[in-house]
């Protein structure tokens, strides 16, 4: 009987120390057919970026790899984001690259996402209009692409 006390007691204090991260995902109802069923929201900068990048891999599977990056990428595309505080994407554009058939590629991507992209307004500075991020696309010789948010150390 003792020894039973003794295994209950210690299970309640090794289930008391269980951390667990407490979720980023607050779930909303659909007020348009771009809006998500379940709208997450991030708590950090880098966790928004995660967000956005599966959903721009998901919108595009047909044009996206994975796997090891190859040794020499033929083409890399960074493009600017800019989202409104409900997630609505108002504006992208290429920041930087060397070619233009890459760079079509990563804009159309971004634009077939066909939902909003999670709301962003508690990551937005005081006063502002828009979030702003980047995301770097990284292009095999198929021109298939992965996202840098997502691809992890190579």
């Amino acid at each position: 009987m003792r020894h039973g006390i003794i295994v209950l007691a210690a299970a309640s204090l090794l289930s008391a120390c269980q951390t667990a991260a407490p979720p980023a995902v607050s779930t909303s109802t659909p007020t348009s057919p771009r809006t998500p069923a379940a709208i997450q929201l991030a708590d950090s900068t880098d966790a928004y970026k995660s967000l956005v990048a599966q959903q721009i891999m998901a919108a595009n599977s047909a044009y996206t790899f994975s796997g090891r990056l190859p040794p020499m990428l033929p083409a890399i595309v960074v493009l600017d984001l800019s989202v409104g505080p409900d997630g609505e994407l108002k504006s992208v554009h290429v920041h930087r690259s060397r070619d233009s058939e890459a760079s079509a590629a990563a804009l159309a991507a971004v634009r077939r996402v066909p939902t909003l992209f999670p709301p962003a307004a508690h990551l937005m500075h005081r006063h502002a209009r828009t979030f702003d991020f980047s995301e770097t696309f990284l292009f095999n010789d198929q021109y298939q692409f992965q996202l840098r948010t997502l691809s992890g150390p190579q």
